[in-house]
């Protein structure tokens, strides 16, 4: 099983960031941190990397009842949601799927829930490259 949904898009690296924000927020997340991979790595080793951002996206409601059924899942919230520029036009985008993340808990009851998370992370994906 892969633990990232992802696709691919024709746009600019901070289209594609602003299109997944938008289709992100359109189905009930929003972005809670923003990691320039590519500045950080510079700024901390000097390692020149292509453009990469991490995005956090969280939709509260389902933080909250994640919590409710495990409450050690703060581990592994909020999504992450990673745009690569390939540099070809293209970027991807891949956020983790919330069913492999749920699986390391062993909570059967977090499984059903992550389907319905695993749904709407699908569909801001599909929106995008629609």
């Amino acid at each position: 099983m892969s633990y990232t949904l992802s696709t691919t898009v024709t746009l600019s690296f901070d289209d594609a960031i602003a299109g997944i924000t938008a289709r992100l927020k359109e189905v009930g997340f929003g972005i809670l941190t923003e990691i320039d991979m590519t500045k950080t790595l510079k700024e901390k080793i000097g390692a020149e990397i292509k453009p990469y951002r991490i995005l956090g996206a969280c939709n509260p409601n389902f933080a909250n009842e994640a919590l409710k059924l495990e409450e050690n899942i703060g581990a592994l919230l909020p999504c992450n949601v990673v745009v690569t520029d390939e540099g070809d036009g293209t970027c991807r985008i891949s956020i983790i799927d919330p069913v492999a993340m749920v699986q390391p808990t062993g909570n059967a009851n977090l499984t059903p829930f992550a389907h319905e998370v695993r749904g709407l992370l699908q569909k801001a994906l599909e929106g995008l490259s629609a």
